[in-house]
């Protein structure tokens, strides 16, 4: 039998480590001023970005409108501008600590590491892209649409079948080049385009018939840059899922979470909505071509 002290002794130590294990396993106290890291994630203003208290958006060289306002991305006017402010705005940077800098569309989805928080320039979410990086949430749902000169040949097009006999172009790693390939299917390969600047030359000069671009892009080309094209229609999605733009971002990016959140939070309390409104209010008809 154990003496009376040595019992006493071995119960006191057991009370202690049951003790001590109860208190590793229960939730600590944060230290003072240090937030868990789970909810800091997406502290405004404070994000891990690129520059610290900065955000760094990217696009392209020149910056198409409907997209962008008279090629100056910094100045808040056109869609994806406006976005790209709105979507800043929501993570806790104002207009002061955004800063721009140019990356070529195909540059902006390639594979490798990013010098830019998130990219805006009408890259569309796929599943082939999403292998080299992340994108946020869709912050606009595209449509691709058909422009040709009036009175040609491709102007009169009422169907896609009417469209495989005509040459066709788009700018390289576009969805629209997609669509020509895997929707039109036509006759003759697609002229394939650096910058939609050389497409819509193509086409004046009569080197294409048609080009294919968005629907907003259409309905600008056909408005302001040359007069004399038309659009001859759009296409339906393909599939269940409608084609979307999202913002690029790295692959695995610690930012992809918070700038999905901001991008839904933007759509659910109808600023997209208002800045489509705005910026794209012609590019709502079109014939649809089946």
């Amino acid at each position: 039998m154990q003496s009376a002290p040595r019992a006493l002794r071995r119960a006191a130590v057991a009370v202690v480590l049951l003790t001590a294990a109860a208190v590793g396993c229960a939730p600590q106290p944060e230290e003072a001023g240090k937030p868990s890291s789970a909810g800091n994630a997406c502290e405004k203003g404070a994000l891990a970005t690129r520059t610290s208290g900065k955000l760094t958006i990217a696009t392209d060289e020149p910056a198409y409108e409907p997209w962008f306002k008279d090629d100056k991305p910094a100045n808040g006017k056109g869609y994806e501008s406006a976005v790209a402010y709105a979507v800043a705005e929501r993570l806790g940077y104002g207009k002061d600590k955004v800063a721009w800098q140019t990356v070529p569309f195909n540059k902006a989805f390639a594979p490798g590491e990013k010098t830019f928080d998130f990219d805006i320039n009408q890259v569309s979410i796929s599943q082939e892209r999403k292998k080299a990086v992340d994108f946020s949430s869709g912050y606009y749902d595209v449509r691709q649409a058909v422009v040709a000169l009036k009175g040609s040949k491709a102007a009169k097009a009422k169907s896609i079948a009417d469209l495989r006999g005509v040459k066709l172009g788009a700018q390289v790693g576009t969805t629209s080049l997609d669509y020509i390939d895997d929707v039109v299917k036509p006759e003759r390969a697609a002229a394939v385009y650096g910058k939609n600047d050389q497409a819509k030359s193509a086409l004046k000069n009569g080197q294409v018939d048609a080009i294919v671009v968005d629907l907003p892009t259409a309905f600008y080309i056909t408005g302001a840059e040359i007069t004399d094209a038309t659009i001859v229609g759009q296409f339906e999605n393909q599939g269940g899922t409608p084609e979307q733009f999202g913002l690029v971002l790295d692959k695995g990016s610690a930012l992809t979470s918070c700038v999905s959140r901001a991008v839904d939070a933007l759509r659910e309390d109808g600023t997209l909505a208002k800045i489509e409104q705005q910026w794209l209010a012609d590019a709502v008809d079109a014939p649809v071509l089946k």
